[in-house]
C-alpha cells in the first residue's frame, strides 16, 4: 500500500494562477491559420467558437492567468489531489527508484478533466452562453463538461465516438445524470456525421469525427458555444494546476523529479504534470527528463509529421501546426478511446519539436498488464488511457534498477478505471488484442495533408 503526501486542504494549497508555457518558450509557437487564406486568424476568427476571455487566454504569452475565485471555489471539492510515493510498486519492480504520482481520480467525474470544464463552463456562462455542444472520446471530458454544466445551468450535448458509446455505456448514463445529451458519433443529427455514415455506415467513428459534428451545432446557433478537453492552449493551460500541486507537494517530501511521465492523446494531462517542471527548466532550475506515452496504435508523436493540419475530419477548424496522423485518419477501436485523437495539441508538438520531451508507444497489451500490476501494488485501478503512463513510469523504473541508478520518477494517473472493466474482463479473458493501424490509411491521410505556404 502506497504513502498519501498528506497535507492541508485549505484554499491556499490549491494555487491562484494557472501557468503558461508559452512564456519561457525559446521560440514561440507557430501561428494559427485561416483555411481559406493561410493567414494568421485573429480573435474575431475564433469568436463563433469560443467566448472572448478563453480566446484571451488561448494567445496570451503571460506567464501566469488568475484562477478566477469561483473556480478556485469548485476545485475545492476535490483539490489539492492527493501525490503518492508508489512504496508497493517500487517493491515489486525490485527497483532502487523512487516513484511519485498524482492522482487525478478523486475528482467528482473520475478524471483531470474537471480541472479545464469547470473554468470553462464559467467563462461561458459569464458571456452569456446557455448551451455548450463538444466531442468526447472515452467519455471523461463529456461526463466533466455534464458535471460543470449542471453547476453553471448550462445545456451540453455530446457526440461520444461511436466505438466508445458501446464500450462504456456508463460513461453516457453519468453524462445523462448531470443534465447532458450524448449521442453516438458519428450521427445524423449533423452534415458532417451524415456524410461519414454514407461513406461508411458502420463507422466506428474518431474524435475528429465527433469534433467537427460538435463545431458545426455551435457554429448554427448564437447561444451556443464549442468546448475542447484537450489540444488547445488554454485547455492546457488549465491543467498545469497538476503540476504546480505536485511541485509544492515534493518540496514537502524533499524530492524532485528526474523524470516526468504522462500519457499523451490530446495532450492536456501530459502537459498538466509536465509543463510546470519544463517551465522551471527552461528558466535555469534544475533539469528533468519528460516522457510522453502515446498507444501504438495512435501514435501522433511517434509516427505523425509536424505539419499544419485540420484538427477535425470535416475541415471546420483552423490549421494548427501539430504532429499529425493526418485528419482522415481512423485509429483502430482499442480501449484507451481517450487517446484516440490523430493529432497532438499544438503546444506538446511545439515542445517536442525544440527537444523538450522524449516520446514513447506501447501497445494495448503490455499498457493492460502494467495497469494490473499497478493495481495489485497500489490498489487503485487505472482508466486504460492511465495504464500508458503506469507503463512508462514502468520502464523508467526498470532502467534505473539495470543502471544502478536511484532516479525519482513522477507521473500523472489521470483517471481511475472503474467504468472501464469491461475491458479489464476482455483483457483476463484473452480478448483483448493488439491492435494496429493500417499503414495505406496512414500514408494516405498524411498525403491529404493541406498545402501550406513556408
Amino acid at each position: 500500500m502506497s504513502d498519501q503526501l498528506k497535507y492541508l486542504l485549505d484554499e491556499e494549497r490549491i494555487p491562484k494562477t494557472w501557468y503558461n508555457l508559452q512564456a519561457d518558450l525559446p521560440q514561440p509557437l507557430p501561428a494559427v491559420l485561416h483555411p481559406g487564406t493561410g493567414k494568421p486568424i485573429g480573435p474575431s476568427d475564433l469568436a463563433p467558437l469560443f467566448p472572448m476571455s478563453l480566446i484571451a487566454q488561448e494567445v496570451t504569452t503571460e506567464r501566469e492567468v488568475e484562477i478566477p475565485e469561483p473556480v478556485r471555489d469548485i476545485y475545492r471539492m476535490w483539490r489539492p489531489t492527493p501525490l503518492y510515493r508508489a512504496r508497493g510498486l517500487e517493491k515489486a519492480l525490485d527497483t532502487p527508484a523512487r516513484i511519485f504520482y498524482k492522482y487525478e481520480g478523486v475528482s467528482p467525474t473520475g478524471s483531470h478533466k474537471p480541472n479545464t470544464s469547470v473554468p470553462q463552463a464559467f467563462y461561458n456562462k459569464e458571456a452569456g452562453i446557455t448551451r455548450i455542444t463538444t466531442e468526447t472520446g472515452a467519455g471523461q471530458w463529456g461526463s466533466s463538461l455534464a458535471f460543470a454544466g449542471a453547476l453553471f445551468g448550462l445545456e451540453v450535448k455530446v457526440f461520444m465516438v461511436r466505438v466508445s458509446f458501446e464500450q462504456k455505456p456508463y460513461r453516457k448514463a453519468m453524462m445523462e445524470t448531470f443534465g447532458a445529451t450524448c449521442v453516438p458519433s458519428p450521427s445524423t443529427e449533423t452534415a458532417a456525421g451524415r456524410a461519414i455514415l454514407e461513406r461508411n455506415p458502420n463507422s466506428t467513428g474518431s474524435l475528429g469525427i465527433a469534433i467537427s459534428e460538435a463545431v458545426e451545432q455551435a457554429a448554427q446557433r448564437d447561444d451556443t458555444k464549442y468546448a475542447l478537453g484537450s489540444v488547445l492552449n488554454h485547455v492546457l493551460l488549465h491543467q498545469t494546476v497538476i503540476g504546480l500541486e505536485a511541485e509544492e507537494q515534493l518540496r514537502m517530501a524533499d524530492a524532485y523529479p528526474d523524470v516526468v511521465v504522462g500519457c499523451t492523446g490530446g495532450g492536456s494531462n501530459f502537459a498538466g504534470i509536465a509543463f510546470p517542471f519544463m517551465g522551471n527548466a527552461l528558466r535555469g532550475g534544475r533539469q528533468v527528463r519528460v516522457v510522453a506515452v502515446e498507444p501504438a496504435a495512435c501514435p501522433s508523436l511517434t509516427r505523425g509529421k509536424y505539419a499544419y493540419d485540420f484538427g477535425d475530419t470535416a475541415h471546420l477548424t483552423p490549421l494548427v501546426k501539430m504532429h499529425t496522423l493526418g485528419s482522415t485518419f481512423v485509429p483502430s477501436g482499442f480501449h484507451a478511446g481517450g487517446l484516440r485523437y490523430h493529432g497532438m495539441a499544438p503546444l506538446v508538438s511545439h515542445a517536442a519539436d525544440l527537444g523538450l520531451l522524449e516520446a514513447r508507444a506501447y501497445n494495448q497489451l503490455e499498457c493492460f498488464a502494467a495497469g494490473v500490476q499497478f493495481a495489485r501494488a497500489e490498489s487503485i485501478i487505472p482508466a486504460p488511457e492511465a495504464t500508458h503512463a503506469v507503463k512508462g513510469a514502468i520502464e523508467e523504473a526498470l532502467a534505473c534498477k539495470r543502471d544502478g541508478v536511484a532516479r525519482t520518477i513522477l507521473f500523472n494517473l489521470c483517471g481511475h478505471g472503474h467504468f472501464d472493466m469491461q475491458a479489464y474482463m476482455d483483457y483476463f479473458a484473452g480478448k483483448l488484442t493488439d491492435q494496429a493501424y493500417d499503414e495505406a490509411e496512414l500514408a494516405m491521410a498524411l498525403a491529404g495533408l493541406p498545402s501550406v505556404a513556408a
